[in-house]
């Protein structure tokens, strides 16, 4: 299974990202071997969240655990038959422990209102 946690930098010791559509990277964890790809996302001036849900299915995610995530976001990660879990915090490791113990929630709503306009 291929998870993904929008990450601040490039490693699981960064921060969790709390905007998925603008996180600036993407640390994509293979839970078998706990190998981390590190993808940076370069969100264009609109439509941020569709892009990077239209990324994730590219990269075959399965998982995805961040802070927020918008209602556009939410419709591609869903077609994509990518579940979402938020209310992530703290370091990416911690994040994928959280997830892994059952203490992240699982959504299928947005958790943020479209159009955040971050960085």
């Amino acid at each position: 299974m291929k998870i993904c946690i929008t990450a601040t930098g490039r490693n699981l010791d960064d921060g969790v990202d709390q905007v998925f559509g603008r996180a600036r990277y993407f640390l994509l964890v293979d839970s078998g071997t706990r190998a981390v790809e590190a993808v940076e996302n370069a969100p264009g001036a609109h439509g941020a969240g569709v892009q990077a849900a239209q990324l994730l299915s590219e990269k075959g995610v399965d998982v995805l655990i961040t802070g927020n995530v918008g209602p556009n976001a939410v419709q591609g990660l869903q077609a994509a038959g990518v579940r979402i879990y938020t209310g992530a915090s703290g370091t990416a490791r911690d994040a994928l422990g959280n997830y892994e113990s059952g203490s992240l929630p699982e959504t299928n709503r947005p958790t943020r209102a479209g159009h955040g306009g971050r960085r």
